[in-house]
C-alpha cells in the first residue's frame, strides 16, 4: 500500500501520473487534506494506491522514480511538493532497514493515509498498530475530545483515480501489496 500526495502544480495530474507509473491495481478516492509538519503551504490532494507485490527496496525505487518524474525538489523538510509517494505497508511484512521502514513509522498518525486506505481495503491492518478502522476511530475520538473537526483535515473530493491500464493493473496480475 502506497500513499500519494501533491500540493504543487497540477496536483491531480501528478497523482494520475504516479498511479500509472506505479502500476496501481486499486486506488482510493482523492481527498483534499491539510498539510502536516508546520510549514505554511497549500492543501494537498492525497490518495492511497494498492500496487503489485514487490520488495521494500523495489517499491522505494518505484516511489522515488515517480517523484523524480514529477520533478520533485526536496528543499524544505515537510515542505510543498509536486509529488510525495510513501510506502506505507506490505501486507504483514515489516522492515527495519533505515532506508525503507515498513510499516511507515508515521502511518498510524496520518489521517490522510488511514482514511483513504479504508476505501481501498476496509479490513486493513497496519502491522504493530492493528486494524486501520480502529486507528481512524481513535483519531476521531481524540479530535472530538479536543474540539477539532471530525473530518481530521481529510475532505472528500469529486476526483477519482483509475488503476493503471498496463498488465500490472489488470486482473490476473501479480498479487497486490
Amino acid at each position: 500500500m502506497l500513499s500519494v500526495g501533491s500540493n504543487l502544480g497540477d496536483r491531480l495530474a501528478h497523482l494520475r501520473a504516479a498511479v500509472e507509473a506505479l502500476g496501481a491495481l486499486a486506488c482510493s478516492p482523492v481527498y483534499e487534506t491539510d498539510p502536516v509538519g508546520g510549514v505554511e503551504q497549500d492543501d494537498f490532494l492525497n490518495a492511497v494506491v494498492l500496487v503489485p507485490a514487490a520488495s521494500p527496496r523495489e517499491l522505494l525505487a518505484a516511489a522515488q522514480a515517480a517523484e523524480t518524474a514529477a520533478r520533485r525538489v526536496r528543499q524544505v523538510h515537510w515542505g510543498p511538493r509536486t509529488l510525495d509517494v510513501d510506502v506505507i505497508a506490505l501486507g504483514t511484512a515489516t522492515s527495519d532497514d533505515p532506508e525503507i521502514l515498513i510499516p511507515h513509522p508515521e502511518a498510524h498518525r496520518r489521517a490522510f493515509v488511514c482514511v483513504p486506505w479504508l476505501d481501498v481495503e476496509p479490513g486493513a491492518i497496519l502491522p504493530s498498530h492493528g486494524p486501520v478502522a480502529e486507528i481512524v476511530a481513535a483519531m476521531r475520538a481524540a479530535a472530538a475530545r479536543a474540539g477539532e473537526p471530525s473530518d481530521l483535515g481529510v475532505r472528500p473530493t469529486a476526483h477519482r483515480l483509475e488503476p493503471a491500464a498496463g498488465p500490472a493493473g489488470r486482473a490476473g496480475g501479480p498479487a497486490p501489496r
